[in-house]
């Protein structure tokens, strides 16, 4: 049911994702205040994602912060048909981000507590399979809607609001395992910088893994460049959502059985392999102008969120106490949010000040870095990170 609640949001995310930096040009804003909207709202992700996730051990419940997060994503997409002031896109996207920083963290501990280390690949790759397919009908539908009215985007955000409905409707059937409040989180009050609280006193293996994820995120920016790359490359809509619904449909398409190859060959080998790819495709996109190319790098770009997204989560979770779940992937969401926050505004100012082309060549660069750095690392048979 989780799953199915994912798919919902995210097919109602996913419906505007691809279309608001079309929605944003048309409207006459650049490539700068986009991802300073981006960044902006990731930051406010990242740090209710650790505040949240805290709060959710500190409180033993799960379901009543996944509820309150999806309820908020959803009307959020309503929002954007009211006004086009920059406050008030900022307002919208705010409160989206915000909703997905209340629920990720016990959400995830959700998933993480069905699973077993054995099974935890599989049943993340299977929670993305679901979540992602979201994103396949989201953008589909908007891709049928633009054809037929093409730049009528304010009546699409508020379609946008009816799978979020649904995922508001079937959070009610979600059943919770009642669990007992992580013992060293009684006290004072969570913080909204929860997440350095919980860095200073996190295994040391927790710290390795999450700072070379972070060392990624660092130049990790939103997917709203590669789209903008494309329609600057002369496509037009029909083309730009099209080429995203593909790589959505080969994420979606492979997250599961690349979760189940990690289960068995290590989450280290396939997270670093996912790396390998997506410095490709960066390399690519920084050169390409060819619609078929890519489709090509949007395949592999597809393979490699497969093959870190659920993978990234269901490593931290093997290496940290059960009860610390959602605190542990809430801090690193946290960072990381933090991270991609200045990822998106750095690239978007890289952009306008040496093209597109320095921008994707200097991500590309930073994730080789990375591959050497968890190259590094030694891996036991249960997926903890030694060195």
């Amino acid at each position: 049911m989780l799953s199915l609640v994912s798919l919902f949001t995210d097919m109602a995310s996913e419906m505007l994702y691809p279309v608001m930096p079309l929605f944003l040009k048309h409207i006459g804003y650049t490539a700068l205040f986009i991802g300073i909207l981006e960044g902006i709202a990731e930051a406010v992700a990242g740090l209710s994602k650790s505040y949240f996730g805290k709060l959710s051990d500190s409180s033993g419940k799960r379901l009543p912060f996944v509820q309150l997060g999806y309820t908020m994503s959803a009307i959020s997409k309503p929002m954007l048909a009211i006004l086009v002031y920059p406050w008030w896109i900022f307002l919208s996207r705010t409160i989206d981000r915000l909703g997905k920083g209340i629920r990720s963290g016990a959400r995830d501990a959700m998933l993480s507590d069905e699973s077993t280390k054995e099974t935890r690949g599989r049943v993340f790759g299977f929670h993305r399979s679901m979540d992602t397919l979201g994103a396949v009908f989201g953008p589909a539908i908007a891709l049928v809607y633009l054809y037929f009215n093409p730049d009528n985007y304010k009546t699409l955000f508020l379609i946008a609001f009816l799978p979020g409905l649904l995922a508001i409707i079937s959070t009610l059937f979600i059943n919770e395992k009642s669990k007992e409040p992580a013992a060293h989180t009684t006290g004072p009050k969570v913080s909204v910088f929860a997440f350095v609280g919980y860095w200073k006193h996190s295994p040391a293996r927790y710290k390795k893994l999450v700072t070379g994820l972070l060392l990624f995120a660092l130049f990790n920016s939103s997917d709203v460049f590669l789209l903008l790359k494309i329609k600057e490359s002369g496509l037009d809509d029909t083309a730009v959502i099209g080429v995203y619904i593909f790589y959505n449909l080969v994420f979606a398409l492979l997250a599961y059985p690349i979760g189940i190859i990690a289960d068995r060959i290590g989450l280290k080998k396939i997270f670093i392999a996912g790396l390998f790819v997506f410095s490709l495709v960066y390399i690519g996109f920084a050169f390409n102008t060819n619609l078929y190319i890519f489709l090509l790098l949007f395949l592999l770009y597809g393979i490699y969120a497969a093959a870190t997204e659920g993978i990234s989560k269901a490593w931290i979770s093997n290496v940290v106490d059960k009860k610390e779940t959602a605190t542990a992937i809430g801090t690193y969401s946290g960072f990381q949010s933090i991270r991609a926050s200045t990822a998106s505004s750095l690239c978007g100012s890289l952009w306008i000040s040496f093209g597109a082309k320095a921008t994707f060549l200097i991500t590309a660069g930073v994730t080789l870095l990375v591959i050497v750095y968890f190259s590094f690392y030694k891996v036991n048979k249960k997926a903890e990170i030694q060195i």
